[in-house]
């Protein structure tokens, strides 16, 4: 789950990461407000920035510098409701105003190729950090940290060495990354980073913007995690297949997919995705990922035909399953299962591959419950290729 820049202030607030005064806003108001407290707190001077989780605010006109309440006010609502890369401005942060004398990077991250985190900082700071490690990667430091160990004094010092910083800025910037150390440990993240990490000119370290990804599957030891999802911008079918268990992600295609294990789902999305090429009369493609698991049972199988089925894109389902630990009569009970449930609401067509475990068994129950809406085929890339061909249809 990624936070929205405020939820990141606050979280490093919460773990001792220097940080400016920063107050979240739903409407023009509410920004006055906030901007009254706070910049009194820097002559006057905050800062109106759009809450969404996608690059590129300033550029859009998301983030704008306010002398005055009353200029708070009006950047807010001007912000307020801005379609910035297809994220809609739901909230404002409104910051303290700072004095800054030089901007830095900096962030932890998880290094899955080496199976370790990596640490990353450069003096180069405030743009895009993508761009600078490209053109000039000298300037972006990288230090392996083990998982076992974290960043302590030692480890703080070799990255602070590595991206060349002065003698003199170096423990402010130590103390920084080892509090931001314990953002990443504390809160079970995936990246934390500060973008930019900036010296003011009284020479204090400030994380002054922050991107936090926490782990979801950590949610079990993060019970307070909950309250930070985003509500206004959550996918309902998303939402739904959450409650339900369900691995599920939203695409922009036609075909729904469902697979029991992640790789054969990914295989099966390839595979309707090249089917979907050959048809010039419409345009085939899938519509999710939806992954029941090694031993989904007839009601997960049908939780997951119920979650695709409510999807207004789809024009076709594809069950792809090859039975192991789950066996293909309880896949076809829980297709029939559901089709008996939707009754007259289901209406679009299913083609279902099985193979492996019980596979005859499965096939004579869907042969025998001889569902209009169900085409049965006996190869992955013949059932994609139907599945394509009825959504281009």
């Amino acid at each position: 789950m990624d936070l929205f820049e405020y939820q990141a202030r606050d979280v490093f607030e919460k773990h001792g990461v220097p940080v400016l005064a920063g107050a979240v806003a739903t409407t023009p108001a509410e920004a006055r407000e906030a901007a009254e407290k706070i910049g009194a707190n820097s002559g006057g001077v905050t800062v109106v920035k759009a809450q969404v989780k996608t690059g590129g605010r300033g550029k859009a006109g998301g983030v704008k510098v306010a002398k005055t309440a009353d200029e708070a006010e009006k950047y807010a609502t001007d912000i307020l409701g801005m379609d910035i890369k297809g994220h809609t401005v739901h909230k404002v942060m409104i910051a303290q105003g700072a004095q800054i004398a030089e901007e830095y990077y900096f962030s932890i991250l998880l290094d899955r190729t080496n199976r370790s985190y990596l640490a990353m900082c450069s003096k180069e700071g405030g743009v895009e950090i993508e761009q600078l490690a490209e053109e000039r990667p000298e300037a972006l430091a990288k230090v392996e940290v083990d998982p076992n160990v974290g960043i302590d004094d030692a480890k703080a010092q070799e990255i602070v060495d590595a991206a060349g910083f002065d003698d003199a800025d170096k423990p402010a910037l130590i103390d920084a990354i080892k509090k931001l150390w314990v953002v990443y440990r504390e809160e079970d993240a995936t990246l934390v980073e500060v973008n930019p990490l900036v010296k003011t000119e009284g020479g204090e370290i400030i994380a002054l913007d922050g991107k936090v990804t926490l782990d979801g599957n950590a949610d079990f030891r993060q019970p307070d995690h909950a309250a930070l999802e985003d509500e206004l911008s959550a996918d309902p079918l998303e939402a739904k297949a959450k409650e339900k268990g369900l691995n599920y992600v939203k695409l922009d295609g036609n075909v729904g997919i469902i697979g029991n294990g992640a790789g054969l789902v990914m295989s099966t999305l390839d595979v309707v995705a090249y089917s979907g090429e050959d048809y010039t009369d419409g345009v085939s493609a899938p519509a999710n990922f939806l992954d029941i698991g090694g031993g989904a049972s007839a009601q997960v199988m049908a939780d997951g035909l119920d979650i695709i089925l409510g999807d207004e894109q789809v024009k076709s389902v594809f069950v792809n399953v090859f039975g192991g630990i789950t066996a293909c009569d309880e896949v076809a009970r829980g297709i029939k299962g559901a089709l008996e449930t939707l009754g007259d609401a289901a209406t679009k067509p299913l083609v279902v591959r099985l193979d492996g475990n019980a596979v005859e068994e499965g096939r004579a129950i869907l042969a025998e419950y001889n569902h209009p809406l169900v085409s049965i085929e006996e190869t992955m890339d013949g059932a994609a290729r139907k599945a394509a061909e009825l959504a281009a249809k």
